[in-house]
């Protein structure tokens, strides 16, 4: 008899523990919408999190972590979906991925996140992330076959932004391809193609006359070949 009491008890312990959850659900879910309605961001994160604290979704953890990456808060993204390559990720997990980690100096493993994401559906923009992530990691044949995709699918309406002037601004992408493929020549032997590397931002700079980083590139590496005179 006692045990049959026991169970009876655990049973409705369980069922409260529902109809308490359940209550919770449906309340996170219309806060969750009107913090939506409201465009209230940091509203919208909380109740995603209580919402994958009472019913874990996969889903809702992707949009968490959009959201946190597209607030700049790049560390609470990969914490919440993590780091690792995972082949059941959805698109929206590995370009997160890809982007959180690039955004706070992981080269090395943003380059896996995007070369999946390149795997999976192939686009300039991606190419252009991972040449230039490559060159920092000093691949530069690795950097050069994604030069050559992106200069070969460049669209004359494609553009990157900039920013690392006050003002950020925008190239057409072919630009900054072109200004790619002289960093890369530079990187791959820098005292004998410093003309090589010049001639190509020098290019750059015709497809877009405002491309600030291939001028201050430019100004570099013409400083480097005639250093200033010594005085007596």
């Amino acid at each position: 008899m006692k045990k049959l009491v026991g169970v009876l008890i655990f049973i409705f312990a369980l069922q409260v523990t529902a109809q308490d959850n359940s209550a919770l659900l449906k309340h996170y879910e219309a806060y969750y919408a009107q913090m939506k309605s409201q465009g209230d961001v940091q509203g919208v994160i909380n109740a995603l999190t209580h919402l994958n604290v009472i019913s874990p979704n996969q889903g809702r953890l992707d949009t968490l972590a959009v959201l946190y990456m597209n607030d700049n808060r790049h560390i609470q993204a990969l914490n919440t979906i993590g780091i690792e390559k995972v082949a059941s990720d959805s698109d929206v997990a590995v370009e997160v991925k890809a982007v959180s980690l690039q955004r706070i100096n992981q080269p090395a493993r943003a380059v896996i996140q995007f070369e999946e994401l390149f795997k999976r559906k192939p686009t300039v923009m991606v190419a252009y992330e991972l040449a230039d992530l490559k060159i920092q990691l000093n691949d530069i044949a690795g950097a050069s076959l994604h030069i050559s995709y992106g200069l070969a699918n460049a669209k004359d309406d494609m553009v990157r932004s900039f920013y690392e002037s006050q003002t950020p601004y925008q190239v057409p992408v072919k630009a900054a391809f072109i200004y790619l493929k002289g960093l890369s020549k530079f990187k791959l032997s820098n005292e004998l193609n410093i003309d090589a590397a010049i001639a190509l931002f020098d290019e750059a700079l015709v497809v877009a006359p405002g491309f600030n980083l291939a001028q201050i590139s430019k100004n570099a590496l013409e400083a480097r070949k005639t250093p200033p005179v010594k005085k007596d």
